[in-house]
C-alpha cells in the first residue's frame, strides 16, 4: 500500500504497489528522503496535506508527514504561509524534548515541496472527547490543568507562546491518558508575538483573547486565557462563545452549570474566572501563579484524567478538527486550514486507533489585510526561480545577497547552497580557504569558500548537527549534534576518526583549545573535556543549573565559559573543574558565548535580544549591546579583538566595537534567522549560517 503525494490528486489513497498513481498518473514516491513510506492521506488544507507514514529506518515506526503544497501563491499571504510552516518546524525542534509535545523527526525539501515529519500520538483530541461523552467533572478539569500547566510553563520558559490552545489542539494520549499539546504552526517567540504585523489576527475565535483578535498581540497570559476557555468548554459541554454575554460583558458559564444543577468548588471557579479575564492586567501573568492557587484547593479523591469510555475504541486516524469556514470557532488567519480529517476506512498496519498528532495538516496563521488566501491552484509550474523564506520552490539557484553599493562596508561575495534544512553551524579553516557547515539535515559540508565548490559531504550524525569547529592546524573537523555525540573527522579526506559518547542528551556546542583539548556542552546539563587526538574523556564538569547551550575556552587562562537556559554565564576553572563565578544579567536563555583573542573579554548572546560584554578576569559587566529586534543566536570576535559580530533571528548581522559597546554597522543578511557566524583568520571575511538553508560570505570593502 502506498499513497500518491501529488497535492492535486483527487484520490491519493491506493492499495497498490504500482510505480504510478492510478488516479492522476504521477510517479509514486515509495520513500521520502529514502526512509519515510507514505501510506495514507489523513488531512488536507489550502496550503498542504498530512499523511500517515512509516519510518523504515526505525523499524517501521509510525509517523506523520506534513506537506507544504500551496494551491495559491498570493504574495504576502503565500510568504507568510511558508514562514509559518518553517516556524512550526523550528518550534517543534526547540520544544520536542518535552514528553507532552510531539517530537520533530525531520524537516526537508523534496521535489519542490517542503515536508515536516513528526512523532505520531495515538489518542483522541478533547473536541472528540466532549462530542462523544458528557461534560467534564470538576475533578477531570483539575486533573487536566495539573497535567497541562507544566507543559505550558515549559514552552513559556523557552520564550514561546502557543497562541492557539483549543480542545482540538490537545490530544489524550492513549498509552498513558496524558494530554499532549500539538499544532505549533502559529507559536511565536515572545519578542515576535507582541510585535506582529499590523492587522494580523492569530488564534481561534472563542478561545483566543481579545488582544490576539484585535491586534495580533500575545503574552503568556494569552495562553492562560485560551486554556481557561478550553476548560469552560469541557466543563459545560458548550463552546465559549455560547458562555459569554457581550451585552453584560461577563461569562455565564456558572449560570449554565446552575441550570444543570451542578456546582464546583468556589476556589476552582475563581481560578477559571481569573484565567479568562478580558483585560491582560487582570489575568494571571504566569503559569506558576495558576499552579500556586490550584495547590491551595482541597484535594479531590479518585480523580481520573479525562473520560474513560465504556465503549470499544473504533480504529481511526483523525486529524485536528477544523471548525466551519464561517461562523463561531473558525480559524482566523491564513488558510492552510486544519480541515476535519476523514475516518480511516481501509486497514493499516496495527495498531490503527488514535489521533495523529501532526495531522493538523493546515498551517493556521494570520489573515493578511483582512483577505483570505484564495485563487487558482498551482499547476506545478516553477515559481520564477525565487527562494521563498529559504524554501527553493522552483529549484532555481538563489541569487546573491543584498548589495550595499560602493560605499565602504561589508558586501556579499558568495552564497553557498546545498543543505536540505537549516544551516546551524559554520567554521573557517585558519590554514586554507576551507569552510565547514553543519545542518539539521544531519550532514556536514566542506567548501572551498573562494570558489564556492563543495569538497565533501560528511554523513555520520543520525540527528541534526548543532555546532562545528576546526583545529588551529587545519587537520581535524569536530561536530556535535542532537544524537548526543561528538564526532572527530579527518579534514583532508573526510574520514571519521572518533565518535565521542558520554552525554545522554543533545550536544549543543563545542570548543577547541590549542593543545588538543576539546570541550562539549549538552542539554544534559554537563560539560565534558576530551582529548582530541585520543578521543578519550578527561573529565566531566557538573553543577550547571539546567540545560547548556554554549561553551568557549580560554586555554591560556585555564578558564572555560558556558551559558544556557538558566540565563547566566558561568566561568569555570579548567584544572579543578569547578565553577568560579556566575555572571547574571541576561533575562532569557544564553545561546552562545565567545572569548576575545586577547583573552580579556567574554561576549554572550541571548534570547533577551542583547549581547553582553564581560571582563573575563573580574567577571564584571562592561557593556550591554542592544539593537537586535529578535533573539540573538550567535556572536564572534574578530581575530584582533577590536570588533564583534552578532547574528539574530531578525535576519541581521550587527558589527560592534567591544571597547565602546557602540554599533558600527548593520547588515540585512538573511530573511530567516541567522544561527551562527564565523570570522575568517584574516578578519576580512564573515560567514553567516541561516535557517534559509544557505551560508553567506561577507567581505569588507573600503
Amino acid at each position: 500500500m502506498i499513497c500518491c503525494l501529488n497535492p492535486h490528486c483527487t484520490q491519493p489513497n491506493h492499495a497498490t504497489l504500482a510505480s504510478v498513481c492510478p488516479t492522476c498518473g504521477s510517479p509514486l514516491e515509495k520513500r521520502l528522503r529514502g526512509r519515510y513510506r507514505p501510506l495514507k492521506l489523513i488531512g488536507r488544507g489550502g496550503f498542504g496535506r498530512t499523511y500517515f507514514a512509516l519510518d523504515v529506518d526505525r523499524l517501521n515506526s509510525r509517523c506523520v508527514i506534513k506537506q507544504f503544497a500551496p494551491q495559491t501563491q498570493g504574495t504576502k499571504a503565500f510568504l507568510k504561509a511558508v514562514q509559518l510552516f518553517e516556524q512550526e518546524a523550528m518550534r517543534l525542534h526547540e520544544l520536542g524534548e518535552h514528553p507532552q509535545i510531539p517530537t520533530l523527526q525531520a524537516y526537508f525539501e523534496q521535489n519542490k515541496y517542503l515536508y515536516l515529519v513528526q512523532q505520531m500520538i495515538q489518542g483522541r483530541n478533547l473536541s472528540q472527547e466532549i462530542a462523544a461523552q458528557a461534560a467534564y467533572s470538576e475533578g477531570s478539569i483539575r486533573q487536566l490543568l495539573e497535567d497541562l500547566l507544566p507543559v505550558l510553563r515549559f514552552i513559556h520558559d523557552h520564550g514561546v507562546i502557543h497562541r492557539d490552545i483549543t480542545p482540538s489542539n490537545i490530544i489524550r494520549r492513549k498509552a498513558d491518558q496524558k494530554p499532549v499539546l500539538i499544532d505549533f504552526g502559529v507559536a511565536k517567540q515572545f519578542s515576535e508575538a507582541i510585535r506582529y504585523e499590523q492587522g494580523t489576527r492569530i488564534g481561534t475565535e472563542g478561545y483566543a483573547p481579545i488582544e490576539q483578535l484585535r491586534s495580533g498581540q500575545a503574552y503568556p497570559s494569552s495562553d492562560l486565557y485560551s486554556l481557561g476557555a478550553t476548560c469552560l468548554h469541557l466543563l459545560t459541554g458548550r463552546k465559549p462563545e455560547d458562555l459569554y454575554s457581550p451585552l453584560e460583558g461577563r461569562w455565564l458559564w456558572q449560570d449554565y452549570l446552575s441550570k444543570q444543577g451542578r456546582t464546583i468548588h468556589p476556589g476552582l471557579a475563581e481560578v477559571l474566572n481569573c484565567m479568562t479575564k478580558d483585560l491582560v492586567s487582570e489575568r494571571y501573568q504566569t503559569v506558576q501563579d495558576v499552579i500556586d492557587d490550584l495547590q491551595r484547593l482541597p484535594k479531590l479523591e479518585g480523580v481520573v484524567p479525562g473520560w474513560i469510555s465504556n465503549q470499544s475504541d473504533q480504529s481511526l486516524f483523525v486529524g485536528l478538527a477544523q471548525p466551519p469556514l464561517s461562523g463561531p470557532g473558525k480559524k482566523v488567519g491564513i488558510t492552510m486550514p486544519t480541515t476535519a480529517l476523514p475516518m480511516v476506512d481501509e486497514p493499516l498496519p496495527p495498531p490503527q486507533e488514535g489521533l495523529v498528532s501532526g495531522a493538523d495538516s493546515a498551517i493556521s496563521g494570520p489573515q493578511v489585510s483582512g483577505a483570505q488566501v484564495s485563487g487558482s491552484q498551482v499547476s506545478g509550474s516553477q515559481v520564477s526561480g525565487a527562494r521563498v523564506s529559504g524554501a527553493m520552490l522552483s529549484g532555481a539557484k538563489v541569487s546573491g545577497a543584498q548589495v550595499f553599493g560602493s560605499e565602504p562596508g561589508w558586501q556579499p561575495v558568495q552564497t553557498l547552497t546545498g543543505h536540505q534544512s537549516w544551516v546551524t553551524a559554520v567554521a573557517f579553516n585558519a590554514q586554507q580557504p576551507v569552510l565547514v557547515s553543519g545542518s539539521l539535515d544531519d550532514t556536514l559540508r566542506i567548501w572551498n569558500w573562494h570558489t564556492g565548490e563543495l569538497l565533501h559531504s560528511l554523513k555520520g550524525h543520525t540527528r541534526g548537527v548543532n555546532d562545528v569547529a576546526i583545529d588551529l592546524r587545519g587537520q581535524f573537523c569536530i561536530s556535535c549534534g542532537d544524537d548526543a555525540t561528538v564526532k572527530v573527522w579527518q579534514l583532508g579526506d573526510g574520514t571519521l576518526r572518533h565518535t565521542l559518547k558520554g552525554h545522554f542528551k543533545d550536544v549543543t556546542a563545542i570548543a577547541l583549545g590549542s593543545s588538543n583539548l576539546l570541550a562539549s556542552a549538552s542539554e544534559d546539563g554537563t560539560l565534558k573535556l576530551w582529548n582530541l587526538l585520543q578521543g578519550s574523556l578527561i573529565k566531566t564538569l557538573t553543577g550547571s543549573a539546567g540545560m547548556l547551550k554554549a561553551v568557549a575556552l580560554a586555554e591560556t587562562q585555564q578558564r572555560l565559559v558556558s551559558g544556557g537556559l538558566d540565563n547566566t554565564v558561568r566561568l569555570w576553572d579548567l584544572q579543578a573543574g569547578t565553577a568560579l563565578k556566575v555572571l547574571s544579567g541576561h533575562t532569557n536563555t544564553v545561546n552562545q558565548v565567545a572569548i576575545s583573542g586577547d583573552g580579556r573579554l567574554i561576549a554572550s548572546a541571548s534570547k533577551d535580544r542583547t549581547v553582553r560584554l564581560w571582563d573575563l578576569a573580574a567577571g564584571t559587566l562592561l557593556h550591554t549591546l542592544q539593537g537586535h529586534t529578535q533573539e540573538v543566536n550567535t556572536v564572534a570576535f574578530f581575530p584582533d579583538s577590536r570588533q564583534l559580530v552578532s547574528g539574530s533571528s531578525d535576519g541581521t548581522l550587527r558589527l560592534w566595537s567591544p571597547d565602546s559597546g557602540k554599533l558600527k554597522e548593520t547588515i540585512q543578511a538573511h530573511v530567516n534567522p541567522v544561527h551562527q557566524v564565523a570570522v575568517q583568520a584574516g578578519g576580512k571575511i564573515v560567514a553567516s549560517a541561516s535557517a534559509d538553508k544557505t551560508i553567506k560570505l561577507w567581505q569588507w570593502v573600503g
